[in-house]
């Protein structure tokens, strides 16, 4: 058995109860450039006040006029939006399913929902790995978009479970960029949260690290990040067999 044979029962159970959890998203309906999937860290070191600063600062980050004219910047080629929380091994739940923000008002809808929306745990360890393996059944019913985005963030390092090296040995993402958005403020050592998020979480060509500086700079931060990965890639580099930036 190889290193991360131990794991594949783990990898099937969590990836066959995110498929079930993302079912609801109904069937894809459109060609799009862009699937974007953003996780949301609820482990126990984010208070509920903190919980609170990363949805209404998404939310915020969804509203700014900057974010809404690069994600309409081709109204027929739109960007699809699915949003997760994530905290132990088996604590991951949807906060929004795919949704195409093809107009204004299903970019509002989409803020709407996420800051309205209630986190589902509060006293759970940080499993990134396991938090990363359930982005694959979510990308699993996106709709056909051209390139495929993981949005992590975060106020810790993995502290439960396989670690993102394993996740990315055993779940299908092997076609999906992975950024990081690492907070600080969560303990003294905020370097080593930047450290993880830049090593071990961000993937792929063109993945980088956004970092704000505790969740009160989660919205700045956010939309930065944001404006990064839902820009308008040039086609010709995949047609060229280059690799993608972003």
């Amino acid at each position: 058995m190889d290193q991360h044979g131990k794991h594949r029962s783990l990898v099937r159970a969590i990836c066959a109860g995110a498929a079930v959890a993302v079912l609801g998203a109904g069937p894809a309906v459109a060609q799009c450039r862009l699937a974007l999937v953003l996780a949301l860290d609820i482990s126990s070191s984010v208070d509920a006040a903190e919980d609170a600063l990363q949805r209404a600062g998404l939310a915020a980050a969804l509203r700014a006029p900057e974010v809404v004219d690069a994600i309409l910047a081709d109204p027929s080629a739109p960007v699809a939006l699915a949003v997760y929380e994530w905290s132990g091994r088996y604590q991951q739940d949807m906060v929004l399913n795919w949704t195409l923000l093809n107009s204004v008002p299903a970019i509002d809808n989409a803020a709407a929902a996420i800051a309205g929306s209630k986190r589902s745990y509060a006293e759970f360890p940080t499993a990134a790995g396991y938090g990363i393996g359930y982005a694959a059944s979510v990308f699993d019913t996106a709709p056909p978009c051209l390139f495929q985005t993981l949005d992590v963030s975060g106020d810790g390092v993995n502290n439960d479970g396989f670690t993102p090296e394993q996740a990315y040995a055993n779940f299908p993402l092997d076609d999906v960029t992975v950024n990081g958005l690492a907070i600080g403020g969560a303990t003294p050592h905020d370097q080593d949260v930047f450290d993880f998020y830049l090593d071990q979480v961000a993937k792929g060509p063109g993945s980088f690290v956004e970092t704000a500086d505790d969740f009160q700079d989660f919205a700045r931060a956010m939309r930065r990040k944001l404006l990064r990965e839902v820009e308008m890639r040039i086609l010709g580099a995949v047609q060229d067999g280059g690799p993608p930036e972003g």
